[in-house]
């Protein structure tokens, strides 16, 4: 499908949406079930189309996450996250408790998400606000190119992290609620 987005509006009044009225637009056919976008702050936000290193790295992290992770934590891939009424987001990775249905992971659930970065400044700026906003307790962001990831721990109801570390790729990597599960990007193929 092609979706064609606009920046006409700019500095006009806007007109927000809701998780409610979007899954009646897909439930109508107005928006198909197979478009790839977040709703951000009532906006809908097209997601930028996934390279090649973006797929290797969530692969590969999906095989070290499922390996190491406890069985008492889900892993999910590419889940909506319903952070509140008029906020989704889909970071290509995340941990939580097994004992809560994906429709009920509230942001403070999420142990970790993990973003393959298809826009540093979108999943570094906005999109890294509104996880520390709602919560969830830990945030990697990956650059696809380079591995290079940006830890962000300690998240307050302002929208900041308290601790954001940029860390190399040759660097061991664990999130801080889950010290036994450990990956270097620099080691993954």
């Amino acid at each position: 499908m092609n979706v064609v987005a606009t920046r006409a509006a700019e500095g006009f009044p806007r007109r927000l949406f809701t998780v409610a009225e979007i899954r009646r637009m897909v439930e109508a056919g107005i928006i198909a079930e197979d478009e790839n976008f977040e709703l951000i702050e009532g906006e809908l936000v097209p997601k930028a189309p996934k390279g090649n290193q973006h797929e290797v790295i969530k692969a590969a992290l999906l095989r070290v996450f499922a390996k190491q992770a406890p069985e008492d934590l889900r892993l999910a891939v590419e889940t909506s996250l319903y952070l509140d009424e008029r906020t989704f987001v889909e970071p290509d990775l995340c941990l939580y408790p097994k004992r809560i249905l994906p429709e009920d992971v509230a942001g403070r659930d999420v142990l970790l998400a993990v973003d393959v970065a298809s826009s540093m400044s979108y999943d570094r700026g906005l999109k890294a606000r509104n996880y520390a906003r709602h919560g969830v307790v830990e945030l990697w962001v990956i650059d696809a190119a380079s591995r290079d990831t940006w830890v962000h721990r300690r998240p307050d109801t302002d929208g900041h992290w308290g601790i954001v570390e940029k860390m190399p790729a040759e660097a061991r990597l664990s999130p801080a609620s889950l010290p036994d599960v450990t990956v270097r990007l620099a080691d993954l193929d």
